[in-house]
């Protein structure tokens, strides 16, 4: 091999797109190590997205393939970096990145998509965890079947939060009886949050994506000012009245500067079941003109069907039990749109491009 074929495969691979994407690697700064002894490839990519792998391989091995290297072993994997966020804010300890999932109002399904959400980003690839932050209306329990389940403490300090369908979930849920009210002030829900956020013996994750209360209060507040929030996202109906509301969560993130990720526009069509007719019950294309108005990007959209509400209300979610649906498809492709975006919008620029690695023979 030729010291200049040596040299440019590794800068001709970091040029090759995500698939599905107009974002070439070295955009995401992916790792890029080019073994010439051992003629190996690998690729690192700082979002969760191993749906993409195979065809990302068979990219890489025609470019290989382009310099005369048709025998290369080549692996793709997800190495999920901390990416910048607010400063003087002390990140929490094994977390590499906090995803606000918010809306402006309630009854637009932001559980519902914050726990699909998480278990997407978990279906591909990523180390994800999941805090509910509705201290007054805790619903992560139910939805993710953990009702009646409590955390376990070995010091009594800290609490070792419960497992569902690989993701570690923490919610006031499990602390109180389901059907007690909440009647607290904001002081003692902010604490209720700060107990959960600092007292809960995490794993290591990748994501920790918080399920936070609808409209702009004492929690969001909290959250934004106490913990290096990564990016969020907001969750929306195609309606006016909700996207209004959405645009003020939206706002409210920008102003005590936390990345807004972009806009998931749910309950978009109802297919009717007896005719197949779509039908927009709420209005159409609301969440793309929010996502516009705003400067920011629509990340997906998600259909009103009744298999996410029964899948919820049973403790059994779409992506984690219906992973081959269209539906769990839609939300997986949601998580890889939210990753590039998290990646894409990183806020330390100390290096322009990822690392790349070559070895001499």
């Amino acid at each position: 091999m030729s010291e200049t074929t040596h040299n440019a495969l590794p800068a001709a691979l970091a040029a090759l797109s995500l698939p599905g994407t107009s974002v070439r690697l070295s955009d995401l700064r992916a790792q890029i190590e080019w073994q010439a002894a051992s003629r190996e490839i690998r690729i690192a990519l700082p979002l969760a997205c191993e749906s993409l792998h195979e065809l990302l391989r068979d990219a890489a091995g025609e470019t290989a393939s382009m310099f005369g290297i048709d025998d290369a072993t080549i692996t793709v994997a997800t190495v999920i970096p901390a990416f910048g966020v607010q400063r003087n804010l002390k990140p929490l300890p094994r977390i590499n990145n906090v995803i606000a999932v918010a809306s402006g109002k309630g009854g637009v399904g932001k559980s519902t998509t914050a726990a699909n959400l998480a278990l997407a980003f978990a279906a591909e690839g990523a180390r994800v965890g999941v805090l509910d932050a509705d201290i007054y209306g805790p619903s992560m329990p139910r939805m993710l079947g953990l009702v009646g389940q409590q955390p376990h403490s070995a010091d009594g300090k800290r609490m070792t939060p419960p497992q569902a369908y690989d993701l570690a979930v923490m919610s006031m849920g499990f602390l109180v009886d389901e059907t007690a009210p909440m009647v607290w002030r904001g002081p003692m829900v902010t604490s209720a949050l700060n107990q959960l956020l600092h007292q809960t013996d995490w794993p290591e994750l990748d994501l920790l994506v918080v399920d936070m209360p609808p409209g702009t209060g004492d929690i969001q507040l909290t959250l934004s000012q106490t913990v290096p929030v990564a990016g969020a996202v907001i969750v929306t109906t195609p309606q006016d009245i909700a996207l209004t509301d959405a645009r003020k969560g939206l706002e409210m993130f920008r102003k005590v500067a936390v990345n807004v990720l972009g806009i998931i526009e749910n309950m978009s069509l109802y297919t009717c079941t007896h005719c197949g007719t779509p039908v927009s019950l709420f209005g159409a294309g609301g969440g793309e003109r929010l996502a516009a108005d705003a400067g920011t990007q629509l990340l997906g959209e998600l259909p009103l069907a009744i298999e996410i509400r029964e899948g919820v209300d049973a403790g059994k979610p779409t992506v984690a039990v219906d992973a081959h649906s269209e539906l769990a498809r839609q939300y997986r492709q949601i998580a890889i749109s939210t990753g590039l975006a998290l990646a894409q919008t990183r806020k330390d620029y100390s290096a322009t491009f990822g690392q790349i690695v070559v070895e001499d023979s």
